[in-house]
């Protein structure tokens, strides 16, 4: 009897629960004086209403592989409440550029696993006001009307907080990338 694998599964709603002991809403990282910044944000639907049991992952690039435990370095997960508010402190990376001096500015690749859908929607968001942005690689490949998408906007001058949505459909969708 031969055996093909399982297809992917729509998640249900009780997806978010059983990730919980699996939360890290701080991302780790070995070196103790990196910058951190706190980024606040909501996940909604295609109508502008919240999307209550979305879980996001938040991937630094330049992180080193071990971690401290069950977690890697440069790496945070949170779930969203029942207004679709998450909320994440992770290590802002600094710019950097490929081998062939392509640029990339300071990001983090977000994953989004949600009810409903069969795959996981993968993301970058980026920080409004880098100069670095200009430059970015990925960043020059969208519309320019669209990339406001995945720019998180700092609360106050002298704040290191950032909000951002994530909007699933719509007028203002966030750019998506396929995995």
């Amino acid at each position: 009897m031969s055996h093909n694998p399982t297809a992917s599964q729509t998640v249900g709603p009780f997806f978010s629960i059983g990730l919980a002991p699996h939360y890290r809403s701080e991302m780790a990282w070995a070196d103790a004086n990196a910058v951190r910044v706190e980024v606040d944000g909501r996940v909604l639907d295609g109508d502008g209403q919240p999307v209550p049991d979305a879980v996001l992952e938040f991937w630094c690039a330049g992180a080193q592989t071990s971690g401290d435990g069950e977690f890697p370095y440069g790496f945070a997960r949170a779930a969203t409440d029942d207004e679709g508010r998450f909320q994440v402190v992770v290590v802002k990376p600094e710019p950097r550029s490929d081998p062939d001096g392509e640029g990339h500015a300071p990001h983090l690749v977000v994953l989004s696993f949600l009810r409903g859908l069969l795959r996981h929607l993968m993301t970058r968001v980026y920080f409004a006001g880098e100069a670095a942005n200009e430059r970015d690689v990925v960043l020059r490949t969208i519309p320019s009307e669209r990339r406001n998408t995945l720019f998180a906007h700092a609360v106050s001058d002298d704040t290191a907080i950032f909000q951002w949505e994530i909007r699933l459909q719509g007028d203002r969708e966030t750019v998506f990338f396929d995995a």
